[in-house]
């Protein structure tokens, strides 16, 4: 059951960040007049997500988890509502989400590291 739970909050996570990423590399292909420009701005953008994953995060084990995307993916799923009781399927939504958004801000914010090296060696070669 856990395993399930992590598959469906990764996918949950991986479709926002996919989505933040589009909007991310649409404005620094906007920018890509200015390299430096364009990657100091993306890895800020970055940075701003690596925020709001570990805001959401924090506060995952705190929110009611029925209105989120993974209790859907769940429900849509077939997974029996009684197998679990709502408080503990609660708390453990609730560790898991957790557990993910850290690992996947982590993640982001290499990519931020990342592009901020690339600005910085941009403004050295510029």
């Amino acid at each position: 059951m856990d395993e399930t739970l992590r598959t469906f909050a990764d996918v949950s996570i991986r479709r926002a960040c996919a989505f933040t990423g589009l909007a991310v590399m649409t404005v620094m292909l906007a920018l890509s007049y200015d390299l430096t420009l364009s990657f100091r701005i993306g890895a800020q953008m970055i940075a701003f997500l690596v925020f709001g994953l570990v805001l959401a995060g924090w506060r995952a084990p705190h929110r009611n988890l029925r209105h989120s995307e993974v209790y859907a993916m769940l429900r849509s799923a077939g997974v029996p509502r009684g197998r679990l009781a709502r408080a503990e399927m609660q708390a453990r939504l609730g560790a898991i989400l957790r557990d993910r958004l850290f690992w996947h801000a982590e993640r982001v914010a290499l990519l931020a590291l990342g592009l901020w090296a690339l600005a910085l060696l941009s403004w050295l070669v510029h």
